[in-house]
C-alpha cells in the first residue's frame, strides 16, 4: 500500500511540473509524468520511462488490462500493427486499421472514444505505404489539444484531441496536401512517396518526411525526391523546406557527379526524426538514392545521402551533417530515430546524439558541433567489379563502441550445430563472394559466384524499431537480427533504363523455386538470430548481449539436429525495446509452441544491468510495435502492438494483478 501511495505522489508531483511547462520537455530524460506524448517517450527518442510499479517480482504475474482490436477499421483486416501509441491527459492515441485511422481510447479501458479516417481510393491504393502506420503526434499549448498523422495517401491531418474533428483552420478544412507545395513536380495519385512514421514536432513546428518504395530494382533511374518539409501546428502553412538532394547553389551539389541531382530520387527521411528544444535543432536520419545497390546513374558521395543531418527547427538552415556512407550500394540507409543524451565521458559532460545504423554500428557525435565523440575512421574498402558503377575509395568505420552484431561474413559465421551441416553450410557459402563488412555487391552469373554475402542483411541488424537509452546510466539498449543476404545483380529489364538491378541468376531449384541461404532447411548463418545488447555509451564498451527469444520449433524439432543441444537462438523480427527504472522489456519476433502446448510469443523482461531474465508473460501473436508505458490513477500500464498473418491486430495492455 505504502508504494503504491509513493507511486501515486511521484506521478502527481511530476504532472504539476509538467502542467507547469506543457511543451519543454527534456529531449533526453525520458517520459514525462506518466505519460507518453511522444512516440520515443520525449523529442530525444529515448523509449524511457522511470517506473518501477512493474518490475522483476510481478512481472510474470502480470494482468491484462484491456485489449483493443481495429478488426473494421478498413476494408480488409489488418495484421502488422507497427504502432507505437502516445498517452496524454488519459487518453491514448494511435494509428491503426487498413485505412490507417487516428484513434483516440481510454487509456484506463481500451474504450475507443473516436476515430478518423479518409477514404482516399486510388492515391492510397498505389501508395508505396500501405500499412496502418506507426503512430502520430500530439500537441497542446494548453488550452487546445491537437493530434496530427499522415494518411496512407501522403496527407496531413490535424485533429481536435477531444472529440476526433478535423480542425477547420488547419490547412484546407484539416488537411494539407503534402504531395503539394514540393518543389517538384508530383502527380496527385501516383506521385511515389509516403510515410508510414509519426510526425514530429516541437515549439509549433511540425517536420514531415517521405518514403518511397524499396530500390532494389527501380523503373527507371528517374525518381521523385525526398524533401523534408515543415509546417505551422496552428495554421498548416509550410515554413520550409530542406532540399536533401541539394540543387546548383546549394551545398553539396558538388558531390552529385554529371548532373545526377537533376533526376535522381529518393534520400527522404522514412525514420523517425528527433529534437532537441534547447537548441532548435532537428536531428534528421536519411537514407539512400534511387537504386538500393547499383548507384552508376549517380556517381559521386552525393550529399545528403545516408547522412546524419542536423537542421534549425525555425528555418530548416543546416547546422552540421555527417555522411555514415559514401556513395551507398548496401541499402545502409539510416533506419531509426537518433537519440538524444548527456553523456560523461572521461569526466568531461557531452551533449550527444547516437544514431544506431543497420551495420551494426552505434555513432555517437557531440550534438552541438557534430564532431564524433569517438573517433571515425576512414579506411580503404574494396573496389567492385560491376560495369558503369562508381565506387568510394573510402568509408567511415566506428571505433567505439563494439559493432552490436556480426559484420561481414566468413566461414566462422556459417551454421556449425553439427559437422555435416557446417560442411553444408562452406559448401553453399562457396558459390558466393564473402568478405568483410562494406564488400560491393557483384553481377549474378549462373556459374556462381551468384552474390556478395552480406551481413548483417539488408534490413539490418538495427531497422526502425531502433533502440532505447537509460539517462540515469548512460546504457544503451538495442534488438538486431542476425540474418544474411546476398547482394547479387542483373540486367534491368527491356525499357528500363537503370542499367543493374537486384536479383539473382544462380539456377532455380527442381520445382521452380527460388535457391535460399538455408541449409536443410536451416539458417545458413549460426546463432543467435535475434539478440538484444548493452552498450555502455559514456565508456564505449559493451556490457552485455544475449539471444532473445525462444528457439523457433523448426530448429528445435528438426531431424538433424536429432540429439544436439541447442542452447535459446533467439528469433528474428522487427522488436523494439522499452527500458524503465529497472527492465529492459522487449516482445517476441514470430511464434513458437509453449511449454503448455500454447502456440504465441513471450513478452520478456531482463534484469537491465545484468540481462538475466526475469520475467515473461505469453502473448497470442508476436510483437510488431515497439513497448510503451505509462501511469494513471496510480496504476502503471505497459502496452504493446501484436499481429500477425492468422491472428490478425491488437493492442494488448497489462498491468500489476490485484
Amino acid at each position: 500500500m505504502k508504494a503504491r501511495q509513493r507511486a501515486v505522489a511521484t506521478a502527481a508531483l511530476a504532472m504539476v511540473v509538467t502542467l507547469a511547462n506543457p511543451l519543454s520537455p527534456a529531449a533526453q530524460t525520458g517520459a514525462p509524468a506518466g505519460e507518453w506524448p511522444t512516440y520515443g517517450g520525449d523529442l530525444g527518442n529515448t523509449r524511457y520511462a522511470p517506473l518501477d510499479q512493474i518490475n522483476a517480482l510481478n512481472f510474470s504475474k502480470l494482468d491484462v488490462a484491456w485489449r483493443f482490436r481495429p478488426d473494421n477499421l478498413g476494408p480488409r483486416l489488418e495484421n502488422n500493427l507497427q504502432v507505437t501509441p502516445l498517452v496524454a491527459n488519459g487518453r491514448m492515441y494511435l494509428t491503426a486499421g487498413a485505412r490507417r485511422a487516428a484513434v483516440a481510447l481510454d487509456a484506463r479501458t481500451g474504450e475507443m472514444l473516436w476515430q478518423h479516417s479518409l477514404n482516399e481510393g486510388q492515391r492510397a491504393v498505389v501508395s508505396p505505404r500501405q500499412q496502418s502506420g506507426r503512430g502520430l503526434a500530439y500537441w497542446t499549448d494548453g488550452k487546445q489539444e491537437r493530434v496530427l498523422y499522415v494518411t496512407t495517401g501522403y496527407q496531413l491531418i490535424a485533429l481536435n484531441a477531444a472529440n476526433g474533428n478535423r480542425v477547420a483552420d488547419f490547412g484546407r478544412d484539416g488537411i494539407v496536401d503534402l504531395k503539394q507545395d514540393f518543389d517538384q513536380v508530383m502527380d496527385p495519385v501516383t506521385g511515389e512517396v509516403a510515410l508510414a512514421s509519426a510526425p514530429v514536432l516541437a515549439k509549433d513546428v511540425i517536420i514531415i518526411g517521405a518514403a518511397h518504395l524499396a530500390g532494389g530494382a527501380p523503373k527507371s533511374k528517374t525518381h521523385e525526391k525526398g524533401y523534408i518539409r515543415a509546417y505551422d501546428v496552428r495554421t498548416g502553412k509550410r515554413l520550409w523546406t530542406f532540399h536533401t538532394i541539394p540543387r546548383p547553389g546549394e551545398f553539396g551539389n558538388d558531390s552529385w557527379l554529371n548532373d545526377s541531382w537533376s533526376y535522381t530520387g529518393n534520400v527522404g527521411v522514412w525514420a523517425q526524426m528527433s529534437i532537441d528544444p534547447e537548441t532548435d535543432t532537428v536531428f534528421m536520419p536519411v537514407e539512400l538514392p534511387t537504386g538500393d545497390y547499383y548507384g552508376g546513374n549517380r556517381p559521386g558521395n552525393h550529399l545528403f545521402a545516408e547522412t546524419l543531418l542536423a537542421v534549425d527547427l525555425k528555418t530548416g538552415k543546416r547546422k552540421w551533417h555527417y555522411q555514415l556512407v559514401h556513395h551507398g550500394i548496401w541499402d545502409h540507409d539510416i533506419p531509426c530515430a537518433p537519440i538524444l543524451m548527456d553523456l560523461t565521458v572521461n569526466g568531461r559532460t557531452i551533449k550527444a546524439v547516437a544514431q544506431p545504423t543497420k551495420q551494426g554500428w552505434v555513432y555517437v557525435f557531440d550534438r552541438n558541433s557534430g564532431q564524433p565523440v569517438w573517433p571515425i575512421e576512414e579506411r580503404p574498402v574494396e573496389k567492385g567489379t560491376v560495369p558503369g558503377e562508381w565506387y568510394a575509395p573510402t568509408q567511415p568505420f566506428v571505433t567505439r563502441p563494439p559493432a552490436f552484431d556480426r559484420q561481414g561474413v566468413t566461414l566462422d559465421d556459417l551454421i556449425d550445430f553439427t559437422p555435416e551441416l557446417k560442411a553444408a553450410g562452406a559448401a553453399l557459402a562457396s558459390k558466393y563472394k564473402l568478405g568483410p563488412i562494406f564488400t560491393p555487391p557483384i553481377v549474378s552469373r549462373r556459374e556462381g559466384p551468384f552474390g556478395t554475402l552480406m551481413l548483417p542483411a539488408v534490413t539490418g541488424g538495427a531497422n526502425w524499431q531502433g533502440g532505447s537509452f537509460d539517462p540515469e546510466t548512460q546504457m544503451f539498449y538495442i534488438f538486431s537480427n542476425t540474418q544474411i543476404s546476398s547482394l547479387g545483380l542483373i540486367p534491368a529489364p527491356e525499357g528500363n533504363d537503370f542499367g543493374w538491378i537486384a536479383g539473382s541468376a544462380a539456377p532455380r531449384n527442381p520445382d521452380g523455386s527460388a535457391p535460399s541461404l538455408t541449409v536443410q532447411g536451416l539458417p545458413l548463418v549460426k546463432p543467435p538470430y535475434g539478440r538484444i545488447t548493452a552498450l555502455d555509451l559514456g565508456k564505449g564498451e559493451l556490457v552485455w548481449q544475449i539471444a532473445h527469444g525462444e528457439t523457433p520449433d523448426d530448429i528445435k524439432n528438426h531431424p538433424a539436429l536429432k540429439g544436439v543441444t541447442i542452447p535459446r537462438t533467439g528469433r528474428q523480427g522487427r522488436i523494439g525495446v522499452l527500458t524503465t527504472k529497472t527492465l529492459v522489456i522487449a516482445g517476441e519476433g514470430g511464434t513458437f509452441t509453449t511449454p503448455t502446448g500454447r502456440r504465441g510469443a513471450m513478452l520478456r523482461a531482463y534484469d537491465k544491468k545484468t540481462g538475466a531474465e526475469v520475467g515473461a508473460v505469453y502473448m497470442p501473436a508476436p510483437q510488431t510495435g515497439s513497448p510503451m508505458t505509462y501511469m494513471l490513477d496510480g496504476v502503471q500500464y505497459l502496452t504493446v502492438a501484436i499481429s500477425g498473418p492468422n491472428f490478425g491486430s491488437e493492442l494488448l495492455t497489462l498491468k500489476v494483478g490485484n
